[in-house]
């Protein structure tokens, strides 16, 4: 896989910049890998919107069923879907104006990575946002 798309100054910019975070596929399950980055993230002091058809509440903060319906511009966009839908959701960032998207671990899709980058977001792909915090900070 291209390096680009795991760029240590990017991970460090998000990880220690980025405030608001939407999180693709985030549903009420807690064993699912969506909502254990979500929790990490907002312990960390980070805002999470959930984006998800159901479009409930998790983790106390009220889901939306698409990022087009995001009252608020988003830093970053995480895709925790199959890897055949993440270019769904990079183009729906791109088109929102989102500042960055990360795909994490086995989340991949060249494509929409290269056509999010060319859009001018920063990408991360093939990275664990919980992995690269503990890498950088302790936990």
């Amino acid at each position: 896989m291209d390096s680009r798309y795991a760029d240590q100054k990017v991970i460090q910019h998000l990880l220690g910049q980025a405030q608001t975070w939407a999180f693709v596929g985030l549903g009420n399950h807690p064993r699912r890998t969506a909502y254990e980055q979500a929790r990490l993230l907002q312990s960390r002091g980070r805002r999470i919107i959930p984006v998800h058809p159901a479009a409930e509440t998790v983790l106390g903060e009220p889901g939306y069923a698409s990022l087009s319906e995001v009252p608020e511009k988003v830093d970053v966009v995480a895709v925790y879907r199959r890897s055949e839908y993440a270019g769904e959701s990079v183009d729906e960032a791109i088109a929102v104006g989102a500042g960055a998207v990360w795909l994490p671990l086995d989340v991949i899709d060249v494509a929409a990575a290269r056509r999010a980058r060319e859009a001018g977001l920063d990408v991360v792909m093939n990275r664990c946002p919980g992995v690269e915090w503990a890498l950088r900070r302790p936990l």
